[in-house]
């Protein structure tokens, strides 16, 4: 006890007794938390009510798996794509690039092509790096393109060292470390990817080999990374529940048990439970500087963390957008929809069409008289989607007015209100479709054709 430093923690200014006492536990058989994750029942989120305070970092950051995770659950991307792509993410980051780095496969031509078409911009940020499998030859590679760090899979649970490598615990660890090694051989930053760790033994594997990785750091004196990857998605961010599914137990425990600094510590969360963005804010919260997402949450199974909503995430608890440029968040959408031929769910928030769309008649009369009533904030400025209302038999002579005024982008005294002869002669073709058996919403087109009828027949111009 009286070897180990006692250090001044600037986040709580209290002394803190730095406990670095955790050894890889050995187990004959696997433990796989069976009172946890049995499979044939719905997994159990229990407590134990143990609390670990808040630790905000000063700076935190965005990073983006949209090129490699984003791409193992759909058809692949084509060079020109990722690279357009590519720009998009440099812009919404803004000059402080917050979206900081973005990872790329090396595997094919293609692969490799983008990631050399992506360097040759010559951007600060997003900063190009890569996923590779754990060999000599590609870690060469890696270096070759002059790229400073790599993506490696160290797979942390049970379930994966014993079921799917075949090894222990022990013999997992030693082949890990002999990896990780080789990479910083090369002078390649090593970025770990800790796959499964809210299914594995966190102080039993987990924390005796963040050790290990960062006295492998001390020694090359080459940041090497951990990415803390909730890979099904098991995490919770309740207060007081029990690791390996608590984010908060997790975070905690590898920065005060297991040496991780902050600004080399990153959350991947998977939105099997609903839970990705929550998480990866928890994550924040409680100590990692960097959360990874993909775009609108595409990749494996449920998906990734949505990259537009950390950006909102970030906003909310830094009190500033810090120089990000929202709107790029729109144009990618457009972009995913009319080039790629992807249409992101309607009700996804900020990027679905109809996520600012209101289709009750009563919203719409509040809308009218102030759109702060019914709108989250101003989407118009900060995403170029002004708020809409969605015209049906609930919309009213309201809806109407706010349809025109919004589509025609009338300003001031040129927009029309409810009592307005066009608002009241387009309510009653509406009403007529209703009544003759009609049950889905207009559509633009039909909206836009009998408004230009009826200004036609009224003389007037929009």
């Amino acid at each position: 006890m009286e070897n180990r430093p006692v250090k001044m923690n600037p986040h709580t200014n209290l002394l803190q007794l730095e406990e670095h006492m955790y050894h890889l536990v050995d187990v004959d058989k696997p433990n796989v938390f069976r009172n946890l994750f049995p499979y044939d029942e719905v997994p159990k989120i229990a407590f134990n009510n143990r609390i670990v305070p808040l630790n905000m970092p000063d700076e935190i950051w965005i990073t983006d798996t949209t090129f490699r995770d984003g791409q193992q659950s759909r058809a692949p991307y084509s060079t020109e794509q990722i690279v357009t792509m590519f720009d998009y993410l440099h812009r919404l980051g803004g000059p402080k690039g917050i979206v900081r780095q973005s990872e790329f496969f090396l595997y094919s031509k293609k692969d490799r092509d983008a990631v050399y078409k992506c360097m040759e911009r010559g951007y600060k940020f997003p900063e190009v790096t890569s996923w590779i499998r754990a060999s000599k030859k590609d870690f060469e590679l890696v270096k070759d393109l002059g790229m400073k760090e790599t993506g490696i899979l160290v797979s942390c649970s049970d379930y994966h060292i014993f079921y799917k490598m075949k090894m222990t615990r022990s013999e997992a660890m030693n082949h890990y470390l002999g990896v990780v090694r080789e990479c910083l051989e090369t002078g390649v930053s090593p970025r770990c990817h800790l796959e499964d760790i809210t299914r594995s033994d966190i102080y039993g594997f987990v924390i005796p080999f963040c050790l290990e990785l960062m006295k492998l750091m001390e020694e090359y004196q080459i940041p090497v990374k951990i990415r803390a990857c909730d890979t099904m998605g098991y995490g919770v961010n309740f207060s007081g529940a029990v690791i390996p599914r608590s984010v908060q137990g997790i975070i905690y425990g590898m920065m005060t048990h297991g040496g991780v600094p902050s600004e080399l510590l990153e959350w991947h969360g998977h939105n099997d439970f609903y839970k990705a963005v929550t998480n990866s804010t928890t994550a924040w919260l409680y100590g990692a500087c960097s959360v990874n997402c993909s775009l609108f949450g595409i990749g494996e199974r449920t998906g990734n963390t949505p990259l537009e909503a950390m950006v909102f995430e970030y906003a909310q608890l830094k009190g500033t957008l810090d120089g990000m440029d929202t709107t790029v968040i729109t144009e990618l959408a457009e972009y995913f929809e009319n080039e790629i031929g992807y249409r992101v769910p309607s009700r996804t928030p900020f990027v679905g069409r109809n996520f600012n769309v209101t289709r009750a008649g009563i919203h719409a009369d509040g809308l009218l008289k102030n759109e702060e009533i019914y709108n989250i904030f101003d989407t118009e400025k900060f995403l170029n989607r002004p708020v809409l209302v969605a015209v049906s038999n609930t919309s009213g002579l309201a809806g109407i007015a706010h349809w025109i005024n919004t589509y025609y982008k009338l300003k001031d005294e040129r927009q029309v209100d409810k009592n307005s002869e066009l608002v009241q002669m387009v309510k009653v073709w509406v009403d007529e479709e209703y009544e003759s058996g009609r049950v889905t919403v207009l559509t633009d087109d039909e909206l836009i054709a009998v408004i230009e009828d009826s200004c036609r027949k009224l003389n007037v111009t929009l």
